[in-house]
């Protein structure tokens, strides 16, 4: 049997896993009761904004410095890491970085919020402003890694970041073996397509369901095109969900059509909505990204009546001027 083209298997996902123990969090599966009364369900939540980088993306970070280390050795990364990120793999990148005494460079559009900068830059990362999307953040990472010889560690678009962040779904199988579905962020793929070759390798009757900005979703027209494609970003309470997937896209578009079973998007009022909720009643303070998964189920009435369901709590990359402006969208 041939390999996929996009190179991620339930091996590459085992194989990260040995490679990120004792680096990064396992992180708990909590039981909702607030949740499971209101949706007649079992509903679960992930909780990964307690990554000590917080945020999942330490898991594909972890798994690709290591994993170049192995085959490169340390002194193959002395120039550096670099990537173009929304906040959270900028982070990753930076905590991941510091930890084995590798300079860093991380390119942010404007449209990333301030305190993600700051929280990369006091891990003692670079922080270099350019442009107003991730695409154009990604021309001065392109710069720094042709000029410069720097290591690019991608957001999304690789196995091995698809691999790290896949040992997600292997940590929910094995605490709730009889999970009936998923529901996961979806922007560049790699969350959504790592755990979904996850729980699918383990358990193919397991549902993925991807959730969708309403707006500047580039993967949910790539989709709808059949082919990757330039989508124009917009600030938005869940900026985690933003960016492109590249249109040389090698692997999680593919990997995103193999895997995932439904797709919605959501609005910025049910984004706002579902994180109130999440503090009030969960009693956690998340960004939008994170909480998209109980806003699709709120928003769009997903009938998971009798599941047992997992929301994917993604992270915790927020302030709170922007958590007051999701209370007064949410009109809370």
């Amino acid at each position: 049997m041939n390999p996929p083209s996009h190179g991620v298997t339930l091996a590459s996902i085992y194989e990260a896993r040995a490679r990120i123990q004792g680096q990064v969090a396992r992180t708990p599966l909590v039981r909702s009761l607030t949740l499971s009364e209101r949706f007649d369900a079992e509903v679960y939540l992930k909780l990964e904004n307690q990554q000590p980088s917080g945020a999942f993306k330490l898991r594909g970070a972890t798994n690709m410095i290591a994993a170049l280390m192995d085959r490169d050795g340390l002194e193959a990364l002395q120039r550096g890491v670099t990537t173009a990120s929304t906040g959270n793999h900028g982070r990753a990148v930076a905590f991941a970085a510091a930890r084995l005494g590798v300079p860093a460079v991380v390119c942010l559009s404007e449209l990333v919020p301030a305190n993600k900068a700051h929280a990369i830059e006091a891990l003692g990362a670079e922080v270099r402003r350019v442009g107003r999307s991730q695409d154009e953040a990604f021309q001065e990472v392109a710069r720094l890694v042709n000029e410069q010889g720097m290591t690019l560690v991608p957001p999304f678009d690789d196995p091995l970041i698809a691999s790290g962040q896949g040992t997600i779904g292997v940590e929910l199988l094995e605490d709730q073996p009889a999970l009936d579905r998923v529901i996961v962020g979806l922007s560049g793929g790699g969350l959504l397509g790592g755990i979904g070759a996850a729980v699918k390798g383990i358990r193919r009757g397991v549902q993925v369901t991807g959730v969708s900005l309403s707006q500047g979703a580039a993967m949910w027209e790539s989709l709808q095109a059949g082919q990757p494609v330039d989508v124009e970003e917009v600030a938005s309470l869940g900026d985690s969900l933003g960016g492109g997937i590249g249109l040389d896209n090698v692997c999680t578009f593919a990997l995103v059509r193999e895997v995932m079973d439904d797709h919605v998007q959501v609005s910025e009022g049910a984004i706002a909505r579902a994180m109130v909720d999440l503090l009030q009643h969960e009693k956690i303070l998340v960004e939008g990204a994170a909480a998209v998964g109980l806003a699709a189920i709120d928003e769009h009435g997903l009938d998971i009546r009798g599941q047992k369901v997992a929301l994917i709590v993604s992270g915790n990359g927020v302030d709170l001027a922007t958590f007051d402006r999701a209370r007064s969208l949410a009109g809370r």
